[in-house]
């Protein structure tokens, strides 16, 4: 066998030292962070209401474990998805307050506001089954109610509009099935299906009927949604006002004519086309051909709300 020579296993003790100590040391730094990391931290359950909650002025029966869970569930899911439930709430003030007044104008109760919350998050999504906007407006279902809908217009997409057809779907719903809570369901599942369990089960009511995954979830999201943005604070949200989302001031203009160039159209008024296009997102061409002359209200920010900025032009270095 070979002999190793001092000064080599000098150097190999040195090293094995040295390893020792630092694995020791992180083995120490290691234990130290999930000391503190247990004693800083903790994932707390929401404690049960003691009063009562209520959906549009319906009382939920909390009582019975099965809604409680249920309710629970869905408290949890968005107070502990922070970063989602936290944009939620700063979205909440920019589009609430156009909602809300229309909501209020067909007698809808104001808790409906949650259900486009939940819906689309208030933005203007598109689902694999093609809903589409705020409210998720199927377009059968948006030319059914009247809206504009092809290649250069989608009116799913104005949230003025789309939110009467949601009010209008709600309030013939509420007159079929008799209460609010049967009437928010339908909106997920539709008036058919929604009959369709409340025949083949011989019940009614939400809280009694065995429905699909998504449908029975549905007003218990939106419950819980209405609980944390009416009381975000109370669920460790710290937001302030100034955090939350602006909506900009907006003046209308009126276009009955074709126009060939929404770009150049914009720029009339000191605005680019995203600009035009935030505010007008039904416009889906960057044309619009109006053969019949129908007469469309076009949303212009007022003035100082965007900053502008020119962008240099390119130019070719000559060589």
């Amino acid at each position: 066998m070979k002999k190793i020579s001092f000064p080599i296993f000098l150097t190999i003790a040195i090293t094995t030292i040295v390893l020792f100590s630092f694995f020791s040391n992180e083995k120490s730094v290691y234990q130290s962070i999930m000391e503190n990391f247990k004693q800083d931290y903790a994932i707390y359950s929401i404690p049960k209401p003691t009063s009562d909650i209520n959906f549009a002025g319906e009382r939920v029966p909390l009582e019975n474990p099965d809604i409680w869970e249920r309710y629970d569930k869905e408290l949890l899911k968005n107070i502990y998805w922070q970063s989602n439930t936290l944009l939620l709430l700063k979205r909440s003030s920019k589009y609430f307050p156009i909602i809300e007044p229309i909501l209020k104008k067909n007698n809808i109760p104001d808790d409906f506001k949650y259900l486009a919350l939940i819906e689309s998050g208030l933005e203007h999504v598109v689902s694999p089954a093609g809903a589409t906007g705020f409210w998720q407006i199927m377009k059968a279902t948006g030319k059914e109610y009247g809206l504009e809908i092809n290649n250069e217009v989608d009116e799913r997409y104005h949230l003025e509009k789309s939110t009467q057809v949601a009010c209008d779907f709600l309030n013939q719903s509420k007159k079929k099935f008799g209460n609010w809570t049967m009437a928010a369901a339908s909106y997920n599942v539709g008036r058919t299906g929604l009959q369709k369990q409340i025949n083949r089960q011989s019940m009614t009511g939400y809280y009694n009927l065995l429905l699909n995954n998504e449908t029975s979830r549905y007003v218990f999201r939106i419950l819980a949604l209405k609980e944390i943005c009416q009381n975000p604070k109370k669920y460790g949200f710290k937001i302030e006002e100034q955090d939350y989302y602006q909506h900009a001031p907006t003046f209308e203009v009126f276009v009955d004519t074709t126009v060939n160039d929404w770009a150049s159209f914009a720029a009339q008024y000191n605005i680019n086309y995203k600009v035009l296009k935030i505010h007008n997102p039904w416009l889906r061409d960057k044309f619009l051909n109006n053969k019949s002359s129908k007469r469309y209200r076009i949303k212009i920010p007022e003035d100082g709300f965007y900053l502008s900025y020119e962008i240099p032009s390119l130019q070719n270095d000559s060589i």
